[in-house]
């Protein structure tokens, strides 16, 4: 196998391992890999839009339209009409999500020192900021 395939093939295989594992730990919170990071950027900007919030994990909206939906279900945020737009929506944490947030944190913390724990400080230096890199050339991908 070619170096790039065999990078491709990795890097998709540690992404879905680590999805399968945050999937489980997260089961006993109604939530999964891809609804934690909503919680994470409306505890750091409450009040943002919808479709704020869509731009910033990256989803498409409809995505982002279902994964608040569930979020709102579940009692994890809940949603305000925009006094300056009525046809648009602030979002807000409720005290459910606030009290599970550093609980996630410890969860994707132990994630990260089982994926990391036979690296140097170097190595993991080095992994981050090769990893940053390789994001901001595929923010190019997106057209």
């Amino acid at each position: 196998m070619d170096e790039t395939m065999h990078f491709i093939m990795l890097n998709s295989k540690i992404f879905r391992n680590t999805q399968i594992y945050l999937d489980k730990v997260l089961k006993e919170y109604e939530l999964s890999s891809g609804s934690f990071p909503y919680m994470f950027i409306l505890e750091k900007n409450e009040g943002i839009s919808q479709n704020k919030i869509s731009k910033e994990i990256g989803n498409d909206k409809a995505m982002s339209a279902r994964t608040i939906t569930k979020l709102i279900e579940l009692n994890y945020v809940y949603k305000k009409e925009d006094e300056m737009d009525s046809r648009a929506y602030k979002l807000y944490l409720t005290t459910k999500a606030k009290e599970i947030i550093p609980k996630i944190r410890e969860e994707i913390q132990a994630l990260i020192n089982l994926i990391t724990e036979d690296l140097s400080q170097e190595e993991k230096l080095i992994m981050m900021n090769s990893l940053k890199k390789i994001f901001n050339n595929t923010q190019r991908l997106k057209g």
